[in-house]
C-alpha cells in the first residue's frame, strides 16, 4: 500500500495526482482490508467514493469530492429540478405522469418540441424532435414519464467542462446538415472559435449554484440570452483529444493549485 499519501480517494480518477491514495471501488466493505477499513472510517473526505458508499458517506457527515456528482448522473429529472429550484435559465422543460399525457402536452407546447427518456441517456440517444400528433404518440408508448422540453432554434452549442470549479475545456458542437442534436457521436464536429468570456462566466455560475465539482455543460444561446439544457457527469474526450489536453494532467494541476 502507498503511504505518504494526503487525500483518499475510492474511484480511480486521481490516481496519477500524487498526494492521493486510490483503494479501488469494492463491492463489498468487507473486501477492504482492515487497515483500509481504518483509513476509510477516518477520512474526513473521500474522492470518488461511487455509487454505492457516496450515500453512506454522506450520511455519516464525511464530505464527498465531487459533490452533485453520482446522484445527477443520467437524471435529468433531477437536473431540471435543481436548475428550476435555483432560478438557472434553462428551456421549459415539464414531466408528465398519468392519463392524457398527450392532450396535457399539446395543451402547453407548440409544436415541434423536444422529447427526451428522462433517465440513463446520453450521447444524443434517446432524444426526438416531434413534429406531430403521430411522433408524440409514438414516444409515449416508449418513456414513461414523458419528459418535453422547448425546441430553440439552434444549429449548435457549447460545451464547457468544469472541475472544481474551473473550466477546464469549452467547445462548440456544430450540428451536422440535417440534424437537430448537437452531439458528436450524431456527426456534430468541433469548434474552438470565438467562445465567448459570457458563456464561460456563466456556466462557471451554474456550476457553483449546482455545487457540481465535476461536469460537461451544454450551454446554448438563443437572443442574446444563456440557457443550460442539462449536465454531463460522463462526457466525451474527443475535444479534449484534439487539443492535445489530458485529464491527468488538469487534475495534477488542480491538486498542485490546492483546489482539491
Amino acid at each position: 500500500m502507498k503511504t505518504g499519501k494526503t487525500l483518499l480517494a475510492l474511484g480511480k480518477r486521481l490516481r496519477s495526482c500524487a498526494t492521493v491514495q486510490c483503494l479501488g471501488v469494492k463491492t463489498n466493505w468487507q473486501d477492504y482490508s482492515p487497515e483500509e477499513r481504518d483509513l476509510i472510517r477516518d477520512a474526513g473526505k473521500v474522492f470518488y467514493p461511487s455509487r454505492l458508499y457516496e450515500p453512506l458517506f454522506r450520511s455519516l457527515g464525511k464530505e464527498v469530492f465531487p459533490r452533485n456528482y453520482y446522484g445527477f448522473m443520467g437524471n435529468k429529472i433531477r437536473q431540471t429540478a435543481l436548475f428550476q429550484l435555483l432560478g438557472i435559465s434553462h428551456p421549459i422543460t415539464r414531466m408528465y405522469y398519468g392519463r392524457d399525457r398527450a392532450r396535457r402536452i399539446l395543451e402547453d407546447f407548440s409544436l415541434p418540441f423536444v422529447a427526451k427518456k428522462p433517465l440513463n441517456s446520453s450521447m444524443g440517444q434517446d432524444v426526438w424532435l416531434i413534429r406531430s400528433r403521430t411522433e408524440l404518440d409514438a414516444y409515449l408508448a416508449k418513456c414513461l414519464p414523458a419528459y418535453i422540453q422547448e425546441y430553440l432554434p439552434i444549429d449548435r452549442d457549447l460545451r464547457v467542462v468544469l472541475l472544481a470549479g474551473r473550466v477546464a475545456h469549452a467547445y462548440w458542437r456544430i450540428a451536422a446538415p440535417g440534424e437537430f442534436r448537437n452531439n458528436v457521436s450524431r456527426g456534430a464536429s468541433i469548434s474552438y472559435d470565438n467562445i465567448p468570456a459570457e458563456a464561460l462566466e456563466f456556466a462557471v455560475d451554474v456550476a457553483t449554484r449546482c455545487r457540481f465539482d465535476e461536469v460537461g455543460l451544454d450551454i446554448a444561446s438563443v437572443d442574446a440570452r444563456y440557457y443550460v439544457i442539462e449536465a454531463n457527469m460522463v462526457y466525451g474526450l474527443e475535444g479534449f483529444r484534439q487539443m492535445g489536453l489530458k485529464l491527468p494532467d488538469i487534475f495534477r494541476e488542480l491538486e498542485e493549485e490546492g483546489r482539491l
